[in-house]
């Protein structure tokens, strides 16, 4: 266990430092091809030195031994990106480097439902975090020694097809084998389940058609066409065909628009057209009054590593808009012992919003869970639905747990509202009589000022909920909560604290790993243009 690094000495590198990070430049540049050399340009092989400026790095020794093997290899194929780029000059340099170079998106067809995008030779910065972070893990650990991440992927597949077993990397799989892998979920023809396509970088068309054939794809098993140094494997060889011939994803201005607004793809990224997948069948969405929200909805994400933390963000954009305007949700307003925390923002407004809809719901067909929830809450605790349920979400609605008293009899826990007081204390008290009447225990503390209304198991702790607390100022929870003034929602758990309630119980080298994580964080913003949103784990 850690504690909080100095507010004075952040972590020097943060994923968007820099705007554009390496690629392998070797990769970027063509050259023209040889006399009888397939059209697609061979690229460095994992192994091969990297130039970058004008320093030459060597690649990582190959480990001793035979091929590791293990369930671990999905952890070390998205880790194991570190190609030795460690020199402080060369670092530099790699980091001005531009990601360019052909991507899946480049080839595969512009009218796929969803798309899922698997970089293996990632940004100088990704490379080192990635291996930073692996290294603190026994699941990981020992696959960095340079291993290769496809090599990896390869073994995996032998594993699950014994077909395989015959397969040799070196000879049939790493010649040809490039460093980017993308995959389509496209309609059907006529209807019917969406179906898929691959494509893989390739760095020598020849070889790569009769290492995919030893693979197993041949024999009627699929279709297989190259396009632009990709090899696209698809269903049937038709539609291989009908693929490499298709506008491509990256020409759809939407796609385009979604991914510049994401920024930085990391080592993982996706993308979804929200409405056409709802509509295909493959989400229970199409099967609720939320559809005519997904109007025109998409959804696009990235995996992303920072020496302190790993990063899921993500970005929706269309959808039919709201009239709700969130505000923040002040999180960081919560006192400085807080050791977990979730705010909200314009929930009480969406209620409202969407109440007709949700009855609509609940007397529907499949609504008789949801009616028995209302009737309860409206005979067992006297509520007016959904007024009440506006009155206790209000504008923001925040529930804190303390460190003090956490694993006692009574742990502190409140909640703090920002609403109207008066119909929220009368709110209070009508659950307090029906608690007393029930003889059950209806010790609840109050507290209320500046327009928040506070409850909370005791009354000391309704006091310091009440006031302006220090929570922001901790810099694992500006690690974890990104931007915590402007989001309006926002999720924080410090588990280098909440650790005492569990930590006994992990068992032998789990235990060391568990202690490894610091912090958990979950944030976003919602506006007119979409919402954002950030999900990080931090290390210690």
């Amino acid at each position: 266990m850690s504690p909080d690094t100095s507010p004075q000495n952040p972590s020097p590198w943060q994923p968007r430092d820099e705007p554009d990070l390496d690629r392998t430049v070797a990769y970027r540049v063509p050259r023209p091809p040889a006399v009888g050399e397939a059209h697609t340009v061979r690229m460095p092989s994992w192994t091969e030195p990297e130039e970058i400026g004008s320093v030459t790095l060597a690649a990582p020794p190959s480990p001793p031994g035979r091929a590791r093997r293990g369930r671990g290899w999905i952890l070390a194929l998205v880790a194991a990106v570190f190609v030795g780029l460690v020199g402080g000059g060369g670092v530099w340099a790699a980091s001005k480097l531009s990601g360019g170079g052909t991507q899946p998106q480049d080839v595969l067809p512009a009218n796929a439902l969803a798309y899922v995008r698997l970089d293996l030779d990632p940004a100088a910065g990704q490379k080192l975090a990635l291996f930073g972070i692996a290294r603190k893990f026994s699941a990981t650990r020992d696959s960095f020694g340079g291993d290769d991440p496809r090599k990896a992927l390869v073994t995996a597949l032998q594993k699950d097809d014994p077909g395989l077993s015959k397969v040799d990397y070196a000879r049939d799989v790493e010649p040809w084998l490039g460093d980017r892998v993308g995959l389509a979920v496209l309609p059907a023809a006529g209807g019917g389940d969406p179906v898929g396509a691959l494509a893989v970088q390739v760095k020598d068309e020849a070889a790569a058609r009769t290492g995919i054939g030893k693979l197993g794809l041949g024999d009627g098993k699929g279709g297989l066409a190259f396009r632009d140094g990709y090899a696209v494997i698809a269903m049937s060889q038709q539609l291989a065909d009908e693929y490499v011939k298709a506008a491509p994803l990256s020409g759809d201005p939407r796609f385009a628009d979604d991914l510049k607004a994401l920024g930085e793809q990391g080592v993982l990224s996706f993308w979804m057209d929200v409405e056409k997948v709802a509509e295909a069948g493959w989400a229970d969405a199409s099967a609720t009054l939320a559809l005519p929200q997904l109007k025109g909805m998409r959804f696009a994400g990235a995996l992303r590593f920072s020496g302190d933390y790993a990063e899921l963000a993500g970005i929706t954009r269309g959808g039919t808009p709201t009239k709700v305007r969130p505000e923040p949700a002040k999180i960081g307003e919560l006192p400085a012992s807080t050791v977990a925390a979730a705010s909200f923002s314009g929930l009480g407004d969406m209620l409202r919003e969407q109440w007709p809809s949700i009855e609509q719901a609940a007397g529907g067909p499949g609504g008789e869970m949801l009616r028995q929830t209302l009737d309860g809450a409206r005979a067992q605790y006297g509520l007016s639905v959904p007024d009440d349920l506006v009155t206790l979400l209000g504008r923001t609605f925040t529930l804190a747990l303390d460190e003090q008293d956490l694993d006692g009899a009574l742990p502190r826990v409140g909640a703090v509202l920002t609403t109207d007081t008066a119909k929220a204390q009368d709110l209070v008290n009508r659950v307090k009589t029906h608690l007393n009447g029930m003889e059950r225990s209806a010790d609840i503390a109050t507290a209320e000022g500046d327009g928040r209304f506070v409850i909370a198991s005791t009354q000391e702790y309704a006091a310091a909920l009440g006031a302006a607390g220090a929570l922001g100022e901790s810099e694992t929870f500006r690690l974890a909560v990104p931007d915590a003034g402007k989001a309006t929602y926002a999720v924080y758990a410090d588990l280098d604290r909440l650790e005492k309630l569990y930590l006994d119980s992990v068992p032998g080298q789990a235990r060391a790993d568990v202690e490894k994580l610091r912090a958990i964080g979950l944030s976003g913003t919602q506006g007119e243009d979409g919402s954002a949103f950030t999900l990080r784990v931090v290390l210690n």
